[in-house]
């Protein structure tokens, strides 16, 4: 077999998803490119570590770890990859399965030396077997899926979407770990970006480096019925603007919020008016579709001036993990810590030198989308809180309460769009 060997990661902490697991392991067993390895890190579950334990204790090619750091998915996949012994490593979701060529492309793609990362493409598996009709597919990395917007094919990209991706080996011995901090923690913190801000600190630490996403490495991600609610994409989309502002304090605006412009003025827009232009032709869903882009992007906004806030009066709140172990990655480390410690240090630098995401983020909304200027009032009532002298986050959260509360009215009536049409 040519090319590089892969191991697989799959973090996992919780015994309801005991199916999903058996499931994702099957289909990285199945592969028409063999897996060198897959492991199983449990997030400080100790039934959980039992059960799998006994289940692949016979099992050639699948070993079972706790996870040997915090709790939460980046310090699980920093346990996976101290442990791994490919030259690739790769991350597959719990709840997702691959389909059969999905190594084979992820391999195909590391022949260029200069590839350091390659992600996939993540289709939705809902739970009531179809889209929710007011669902735009803009907004779908809100279920961990592909979104409309991504250019299709083999291309080049900022960053690859954790849920479907594999990095060099390399790439972690010279930029270190996920960030402990931003990501998920089981069900609790929908959060994320912190593959974002992983591939953000490896092309700074690597200028060379290329990462791309391959559309036809494929996985299919099951979305359970209350993800397909709109209180749940609601607190997604919100969660998400509080990651960004942490990216953005990490590695500066101008990075951290570098494929965001795009999408928020040229993608969104035009979802909405495809809505709106749905809704006159009396298609299903379209006048929902619409009214959720705006109330999403409202509530990002907001949890991205919230974020902003905290982040300016706290500091970073996350930190680089050293990764140790496997080939050579001992005498590496020290490198790593040192090269993630000034691409944070860089990050904040351009903070301090004027690169406001608040600023960056108004910017890009007033550069073309209109349905987001509810979300620009909301960012002027927090600073005229803060000008006032209260307590500055107090007023960020106030004025997204009241964005909150406009939301959940029009909730109803998006659903309800939905249904009638």
């Amino acid at each position: 077999m040519s090319g590089p060997d892969i191991s697989v990661v799959i973090c996992v902490y919780t015994e309801d998803r005991w199916e999903d697991i058996l499931a994702a392991v099957a289909s990285v067993r199945a592969q028409s490119r063999p897996a060198l390895e897959t492991l199983l890190v449990v997030d400080h579950n100790q039934a959980l570590l039992d059960r799998l334990t006994r289940e692949f204790k016979e099992t050639n090619g699948v070993r079972v770890l706790a996870n040997a750091g915090p709790r939460g998915l980046s310090a699980g996949r920093n346990t996976g990859i101290a442990a791994a012994h490919g030259d690739v490593i790769a991350f597959l979701d719990d709840d997702a399965v691959a389909e059969r060529d999905w190594l084979r492309h992820f391999a195909s793609a590391y022949a260029d030396p200069r590839v350091m990362a390659v992600g996939g493409r993540t289709v939705p598996s809902w739970a009531s077997g179809r889209r929710p009709v007011w669902f735009p597919e803009e907004f779908d990395w809100v279920v961990g899926c592909t979104y409309r917007g991504l250019p299709p094919g083999l291309v080049r990209v900022r960053n690859v979407l954790g849920g479907n991706a594999s990095f060099r080996r390399s790439a972690f011995d010279t930029a270190g770990g996920f960030a402990t901090g931003i990501g998920r923690d089981g069900d609790k913190r929908p959060l994320g970006c912190e593959e974002t801000e992983l591939c953000i600190r490896l092309t700074r630490a690597m200028p060379d480096a290329i990462l791309l996403i391959d559309d036809r490495a494929v996985i299919h991600h099951r979305v359970p019925s209350a993800r397909e609610r709109f209180g749940y994409f609601r607190t997604r989309a919100y969660a998400e603007g509080l990651s960004k502002a942490l990216v953005a304090r990490s590695v500066g605006a101008d990075k951290g919020l570098e494929s965001e412009r795009r999408y928020t003025t040229r993608v969104l827009p035009a979802g909405v008016a495809r809505g709106v232009r749905d809704a006159l032709l009396a298609r299903p869903g379209g006048a929902g579709r619409a009214g959720a882009i705006v109330a999403g992007v409202c509530a990002a906004a907001g949890g991205y001036v919230v974020g902003s806030v905290r982040a300016r009066r706290s500091g970073t709140t996350f930190s680089v993990a050293r990764i140790e172990g496997g080939a050579d990655a001992t005498d590496r480390g020290a490198d790593a810590i040192e090269g993630a410690a000034d691409a944070t240090d860089e990050g904040t630098d351009a903070i301090n030198e004027g690169a406001d995401p608040i600023e960056e983020a108004a910017d890009a909304i007033d550069e073309g989308a209109d349905p987001i200027e509810g979300a620009a009032d909301a960012t002027d009532e927090g600073t005229d809180a803060i000008n006032k002298g209260a307590n500055p986050i107090q007023g960020a959260a106030d004025a997204t309460d009241g964005g909150a509360d406009a939301i959940d009215e029009g909730a109803d009536a998006i659903e309800g769009s939905g249904r009638r049409d």
